[in-house]
């Protein structure tokens, strides 16, 4: 049954990464997953949450943080040199369409793909309005992970898993100290609807 898995696994990579490449997302995909080109909107975003977010989008930002480091920490320390899985492109560079640098040696779970449902996650609780942008912005990124030849499906399904699930275990957490001070009547952990 595992090797079922694991070749239907390298048969859907093989799919994503070579029988649909064409030219738009040879280029496109190399710029959605290159986290370089992610700085300026990133900083846009904590330049915003906290002064013009106002309470909530400093609660947000807090939330936000403690969430990506949690996810990339864990992913990254625990998970990938647990697991072990070599990276495609470095298991076998001569049969895929390499887009971008190799990576670690690692594959298993995405960092991409946790880190990228950790934030939509967030970011659709706290901005409602918001959610079906990032959640289709992790989507995507998901995806140019296996289209650029760096990640099998598996690791960007169970990363993406991974972020998802811790980011609502960290929102969890809040909700629990938001009624806590809200019983005791601290009302910092309050922001307007």
């Amino acid at each position: 049954m595992f090797h079922q898995f694991i070749q239907l696994d390298h048969t859907l990579f093989h799919f994503f990464n070579g029988s649909i490449s064409n030219p738009v997302f040879d280029w496109f995909m190399p710029l959605i997953t290159n986290q370089n080109n992610w700085i300026i909107p990133f900083l846009v975003l904590v330049y915003w949450l906290p002064f013009r977010g106002k309470k909530r989008g400093r609660i947000t930002l807090v939330i936000l943080i403690i969430t990506i480091i949690f996810i990339d920490a864990f992913a990254a320390q625990i998970i990938k040199p647990f697991i072990g899985r070599i990276r495609p492109s470095h298991a076998m560079p001569e049969m895929i369409n390499l887009l971008v640098p190799r990576g670690g040696q690692f594959s298993f779970v995405s960092n991409h793909a946790a880190n990228a449902f950790g934030l939509s996650v967030i970011l659709g609780y706290f901005y409602p309005n918001w959610k079906w942008k990032v959640t289709a912005l992790a989507f995507i990124i998901a995806f140019s992970r296996v289209y650029v030849g760096v990640h099998y499906p598996a690791d960007v399904f169970f990363g993406a898993l991974f972020g998802y699930g811790s980011a609502w275990m960290i929102l969890s957490c809040w909700v629990i100290i938001k009624m806590k001070e809200l019983k005791k009547g601290r009302d910092w952990v309050w922001y307007e609807t």
